[in-house]
Protein backbone atom coordinates (compact mmCIF):
# COMPACT_ATOMS: atom_id res chain seq x y z
CA UNK A 1 0.00 0.00 0.00
CA UNK A 2 2.95 2.91 1.44
CA UNK A 3 4.79 1.33 -2.53
CA UNK A 4 1.91 2.19 -4.17
CA UNK A 5 1.25 5.37 -2.61
CA UNK A 6 4.79 6.59 -3.42
CA UNK A 7 4.55 5.82 -6.83
CA UNK A 8 1.44 7.44 -6.86
CA UNK A 9 2.96 10.66 -6.10
CA UNK A 10 5.71 9.94 -8.24
CA UNK A 11 3.52 9.97 -11.28
CA UNK A 12 2.03 12.62 -10.31
CA UNK A 13 4.99 14.40 -9.81
CA UNK A 14 5.78 13.61 -13.28
CA UNK A 15 2.93 14.46 -15.23
CA UNK A 16 2.46 18.16 -13.19
CA UNK A 17 6.17 18.22 -14.60
CA UNK A 18 5.34 17.28 -17.76
CA UNK A 19 2.72 19.79 -18.12
CA UNK A 20 4.59 22.79 -17.03
CA UNK A 21 6.63 21.87 -20.09
CA UNK A 22 4.14 21.94 -22.48
CA UNK A 23 3.05 24.81 -21.11
CA UNK A 24 6.46 26.56 -20.89
CA UNK A 25 7.04 25.53 -24.70
CA UNK A 26 3.86 26.63 -25.85
CA UNK A 27 4.83 30.31 -24.00
CA UNK A 28 7.88 29.86 -25.85
CA UNK A 29 7.02 28.84 -29.39
CA UNK A 30 3.90 31.28 -28.63
CA UNK A 31 6.68 33.92 -28.10
CA UNK A 32 8.95 33.15 -30.80
CA UNK A 33 6.34 33.41 -33.37
CA UNK A 34 5.21 36.72 -32.15
CA UNK A 35 8.59 38.57 -32.35
CA UNK A 36 8.11 37.13 -35.97
CA UNK A 37 4.76 38.08 -36.92
CA UNK A 38 5.71 41.83 -35.56
CA UNK A 39 8.96 42.03 -37.42
CA UNK A 40 7.02 41.11 -40.36
CA UNK A 41 4.43 43.78 -39.97
CA UNK A 42 7.18 46.41 -39.14
CA UNK A 43 8.96 45.33 -42.44
CA UNK A 44 5.80 45.51 -44.59
CA UNK A 45 5.21 48.65 -43.12
CA UNK A 46 8.45 50.54 -43.86
CA UNK A 47 8.50 48.88 -47.50
CA UNK A 48 5.61 50.10 -48.30
CA UNK A 49 5.84 53.57 -47.15
CA UNK A 50 9.36 54.43 -48.54
CA UNK A 51 8.31 53.63 -51.80
CA UNK A 52 5.18 55.56 -51.80
CA UNK A 53 7.28 58.76 -50.06
CA UNK A 54 9.71 57.59 -53.16
CA UNK A 55 7.27 58.93 -55.67
CA UNK A 56 5.57 61.74 -56.17
CA UNK A 57 3.01 62.57 -59.61
CA UNK A 58 5.07 59.64 -61.36
CA UNK A 59 8.47 60.92 -60.62
CA UNK A 60 11.10 59.97 -57.89
CA UNK A 61 11.56 62.59 -55.00
CA UNK A 62 15.05 63.16 -53.07
CA UNK A 63 14.19 59.73 -50.93
CA UNK A 64 13.12 57.85 -53.98
CA UNK A 65 16.86 58.73 -55.58
CA UNK A 66 18.69 58.09 -52.34
CA UNK A 67 17.25 54.68 -52.05
CA UNK A 68 17.38 53.68 -55.80
CA UNK A 69 19.80 55.26 -58.10
CA UNK A 70 22.59 56.84 -55.32
CA UNK A 71 25.51 54.68 -54.20
CA UNK A 72 23.69 54.72 -50.89
CA UNK A 73 21.72 52.10 -52.57
CA UNK A 74 24.26 49.73 -51.67
CA UNK A 75 24.20 50.66 -48.32
CA UNK A 76 20.69 50.12 -47.76
CA UNK A 77 20.87 46.58 -49.47
CA UNK A 78 23.63 45.05 -47.38
CA UNK A 79 22.55 46.59 -43.95
CA UNK A 80 20.51 44.05 -43.40
CA UNK A 81 22.60 41.48 -43.77
CA UNK A 82 25.24 43.77 -41.47
CA UNK A 83 22.69 43.36 -38.86
CA UNK A 84 21.97 39.98 -38.65
CA UNK A 85 25.44 39.44 -38.16
CA UNK A 86 26.01 41.54 -35.23
CA UNK A 87 22.40 40.68 -33.75
CA UNK A 88 23.96 36.87 -34.02
CA UNK A 89 27.18 37.37 -32.56
CA UNK A 90 26.14 40.23 -29.71
CA UNK A 91 22.88 38.79 -28.69
CA UNK A 92 24.34 36.54 -25.65
CA UNK A 93 25.51 39.61 -24.12
CA UNK A 94 23.02 42.11 -24.44
CA UNK A 95 19.70 42.66 -22.17
CA UNK A 96 16.30 41.24 -23.64
CA UNK A 97 14.66 44.98 -24.60
CA UNK A 98 18.31 45.66 -26.37
CA UNK A 99 18.00 42.61 -28.45
CA UNK A 100 14.43 43.49 -28.85
CA UNK A 101 15.28 46.75 -30.21
CA UNK A 102 18.16 45.42 -32.61
CA UNK A 103 15.68 42.81 -34.13
CA UNK A 104 13.00 45.96 -34.81
CA UNK A 105 15.72 47.85 -36.74
CA UNK A 106 16.65 45.11 -38.80
CA UNK A 107 13.56 44.49 -39.38
CA UNK A 108 13.04 48.36 -40.82
CA UNK A 109 16.13 48.05 -42.60
CA UNK A 110 14.75 45.21 -44.49
CA UNK A 111 11.86 46.85 -45.22
CA UNK A 112 14.10 49.66 -47.07
CA UNK A 113 15.79 47.23 -48.74
CA UNK A 114 12.73 45.63 -49.93
CA UNK A 115 10.82 48.71 -50.59
CA UNK A 116 12.03 48.42 -54.88
CA UNK A 117 10.22 45.56 -55.13
CA UNK A 118 6.95 47.66 -55.43
CA UNK A 119 8.86 49.10 -58.45
CA UNK A 120 8.75 45.84 -60.42
CA UNK A 121 6.18 43.71 -59.14
CA UNK A 122 2.39 44.32 -59.25
CA UNK A 123 0.88 45.02 -56.28
CA UNK A 124 -1.49 42.00 -56.42
CA UNK A 125 1.15 39.96 -57.27
CA UNK A 126 3.07 40.76 -53.97
CA UNK A 127 -0.19 40.01 -51.94
CA UNK A 128 -0.76 37.05 -53.60
CA UNK A 129 2.46 35.54 -53.27
CA UNK A 130 2.69 36.68 -49.53
CA UNK A 131 -0.39 34.48 -48.57
CA UNK A 132 0.96 32.24 -50.56
CA UNK A 133 3.76 31.71 -48.45
CA UNK A 134 2.14 32.71 -45.62
CA UNK A 135 -0.09 29.54 -45.76
CA UNK A 136 3.28 27.42 -47.17
CA UNK A 137 5.34 28.64 -44.18
CA UNK A 138 2.45 27.80 -41.38
CA UNK A 139 2.06 24.21 -42.55
CA UNK A 140 5.90 23.63 -42.94
CA UNK A 141 6.67 25.10 -39.02
CA UNK A 142 3.93 23.08 -38.22
CA UNK A 143 5.26 20.08 -39.15
CA UNK A 144 8.64 20.97 -37.86
CA UNK A 145 7.27 21.57 -34.87
CA UNK A 146 5.23 18.57 -34.21
CA UNK A 147 6.72 15.87 -36.42
CA UNK A 148 8.77 13.08 -34.60
CA UNK A 149 11.56 12.61 -36.82
CA UNK A 150 14.67 14.12 -36.38
CA UNK A 151 15.48 16.79 -39.09
CA UNK A 152 18.43 17.49 -37.87
CA UNK A 153 20.76 15.42 -40.78
CA UNK A 154 18.84 17.70 -43.32
CA UNK A 155 21.00 21.18 -41.59
CA UNK A 156 24.19 20.01 -43.52
CA UNK A 157 22.64 19.73 -46.68
CA UNK A 158 20.50 22.56 -46.47
CA UNK A 159 23.25 24.53 -45.51
CA UNK A 160 25.17 23.26 -48.41
CA UNK A 161 21.84 24.20 -50.63
CA UNK A 162 21.90 27.85 -49.49
CA UNK A 163 25.60 28.95 -49.95
CA UNK A 164 25.11 27.11 -53.32
CA UNK A 165 21.86 29.78 -53.86
CA UNK A 166 24.01 32.80 -52.19
CA UNK A 167 27.40 31.85 -54.75
CA UNK A 168 24.75 31.55 -58.02
CA UNK A 169 22.68 35.04 -57.21
CA UNK A 170 26.45 36.74 -56.88
CA UNK A 171 27.13 35.34 -60.07
CA UNK A 172 24.19 36.04 -61.57
CA UNK A 173 24.70 39.61 -60.64
CA UNK A 174 26.75 39.84 -63.24
CA UNK A 175 25.11 37.73 -65.80
CA UNK A 176 21.66 39.30 -65.99
CA UNK A 177 20.05 35.59 -66.69
CA UNK A 178 16.86 35.04 -66.57
CA UNK A 179 17.17 31.17 -66.95
CA UNK A 180 19.72 31.07 -64.05
CA UNK A 181 17.46 33.33 -62.18
CA UNK A 182 14.59 30.69 -62.52
CA UNK A 183 16.95 27.75 -61.29
CA UNK A 184 17.90 29.70 -57.91
CA UNK A 185 14.41 30.56 -57.30
CA UNK A 186 12.91 26.83 -57.52
CA UNK A 187 16.41 25.80 -55.93
CA UNK A 188 15.70 28.74 -53.73
CA UNK A 189 12.21 27.94 -52.79
CA UNK A 190 13.08 24.30 -51.91
CA UNK A 191 15.83 24.59 -49.31
CA UNK A 192 14.00 27.07 -47.86
CA UNK A 193 10.81 25.06 -47.23
CA UNK A 194 13.28 22.43 -45.81
CA UNK A 195 14.84 25.60 -43.52
CA UNK A 196 11.57 26.40 -42.34
CA UNK A 197 10.95 22.16 -40.81
CA UNK A 198 14.80 22.39 -39.65
CA UNK A 199 14.56 25.70 -37.74
CA UNK A 200 11.34 25.16 -36.07
CA UNK A 201 12.06 21.83 -34.73
CA UNK A 202 15.79 23.14 -33.83
CA UNK A 203 14.07 26.13 -31.90
CA UNK A 204 11.95 23.65 -30.24
CA UNK A 205 14.70 22.03 -29.15
CA UNK A 206 16.92 25.34 -27.84
CA UNK A 207 13.54 25.47 -25.36
CA UNK A 208 15.17 24.25 -21.83
CA UNK A 209 12.50 24.97 -18.47
CA UNK A 210 15.44 25.66 -16.42
CA UNK A 211 16.05 28.89 -18.22
CA UNK A 212 16.11 32.49 -16.75
CA UNK A 213 13.96 34.75 -18.11
CA UNK A 214 16.43 37.17 -19.83
CA UNK A 215 18.16 33.67 -21.57
CA UNK A 216 14.66 32.62 -22.71
CA UNK A 217 14.10 35.88 -24.22
CA UNK A 218 17.27 36.09 -26.11
CA UNK A 219 16.68 32.36 -27.33
CA UNK A 220 13.32 33.80 -28.73
CA UNK A 221 14.44 36.73 -30.68
CA UNK A 222 16.89 34.38 -32.11
CA UNK A 223 14.40 31.90 -32.85
CA UNK A 224 12.45 34.64 -34.77
CA UNK A 225 15.10 36.01 -36.66
CA UNK A 226 15.52 32.61 -37.82
CA UNK A 227 12.40 32.05 -39.10
CA UNK A 228 11.84 35.68 -40.14
CA UNK A 229 14.85 35.19 -42.84
CA UNK A 230 13.43 32.00 -43.65
CA UNK A 231 10.03 33.71 -44.47
CA UNK A 232 11.40 36.70 -46.41
CA UNK A 233 13.48 34.31 -47.86
CA UNK A 234 10.82 31.95 -49.84
CA UNK A 235 8.76 34.93 -50.18
CA UNK A 236 11.16 36.68 -52.21
CA UNK A 237 11.74 33.30 -54.39
CA UNK A 238 8.08 32.85 -55.16
CA UNK A 239 7.65 36.22 -56.07
CA UNK A 240 10.53 35.17 -58.69
CA UNK A 241 8.70 32.46 -59.64
CA UNK A 242 5.06 33.63 -59.77
CA UNK A 243 4.70 37.40 -59.51
CA UNK A 244 3.78 39.47 -61.88
CA UNK A 245 5.64 42.32 -62.97
CA UNK A 246 4.90 46.23 -63.40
Amino acid sequence: MSNDFRQGAQFGSVSRTSAEIDQGLRTYMLSVYNYMAVGLAITGFVALAAFQLSFADGQLTTLGQTLYLSPLKWVVMLAPLGMVFFLSARIHKMSVSTAQMTFWVFASLMGLSLSSIFMIYTGQSITRVFFITAATFGGLSLFGYTTKKDLSGMGSFLMMGLIGIIIASLVNLFLQSSAMQFIISVIGVLVFAGLTAYDTQQIKEMYFAGDSQESMGRKAIMGALRLYLDFINMFLMLLSLFGNRE
